[in-house]
């Protein structure tokens, strides 16, 4: 993982120690229970050598997909971004320091029909690709100007902006953080499924 430079502060963090996260966890290992029982229930019978595709009605998936997103790791960033308009009489500056929190997960509602299926001991998952859940990351709220001479204006403050978007995105959003990401979401997940009884389990995040 990149580490950073400078007056830049950078880190990883998990999904423990927040209320709402423990919340959604125990909310999507409710559906996921009652997706089982369901199944189970329905008097489906599994012959030996063949394996049985989970029933999935559609109030069950859009009871999943109502979920939302799904965090799995958000990193944090500081960037300072200056610029300088040059004139005749002098030149003037202007130096802002940005702060924002990059959260990579997945979305549910993108889930496919398919995207479990049961047989047995065994279960086997199917999940979307982890992205960036909210583009609008950074706190415009801490946002405060390093230093500043001359005046300027709304528009020349926005570019300023999305040139710390780009590079927190460049920064932040690497093939090692998504990676790392995606571990987080077998593992979770696994524990999960393991928790309620499954032997065999098979979690695969963004591949077919």
């Amino acid at each position: 993982m990149e580490q950073p430079q400078n007056n830049f502060q950078y880190f990883v963090r998990g999904l423990s120690g927040t209320i709402g996260k423990i919340l959604l966890t125990l909310v999507f290992l409710v559906l996921i229970a009652l997706v089982v029982v369901g199944y189970l229930a329905d008097g489906t019978h599994l012959s030996l050598g063949k394996k049985e595709r989970v029933s999935l009605s559609p109030t069950q998936i859009q009871s999943i997909r109502n979920i939302g997103q799904w965090e799995f790791l958000s990193v944090s960033d500081e960037e300072l971004v200056d610029t300088v308009r040059y004139g005749f009489f002098g030149d003037n500056q202007l130096a802002r320091i940005y702060y924002g929190t990059l959260r990579i997960g997945i979305d549910l509602s993108e889930l496919q029909a398919d995207w479990v299926t049961v047989d047995g001991d065994s279960v086997s998952m199917q999940l979307p690709d982890v992205h960036l859940l909210d583009d609008n990351f950074i706190d415009e709220a801490r946002t405060r100007s390093f230093y500043e001479s001359g005046k300027w204006t709304h528009a020349d403050r926005e570019r300023m902006y999305q040139t710390a978007v780009a590079t927190m995105n460049q920064r932040c959003l690497t093939e090692t953080n998504m990676q790392s990401a995606r571990e987080n979401a077998q593992r979770q997940l696994s524990q999960l499924l393991s928790a309620m009884g499954f032997k065999r389990i098979s979690v695969r995040v963004g591949q077919k």
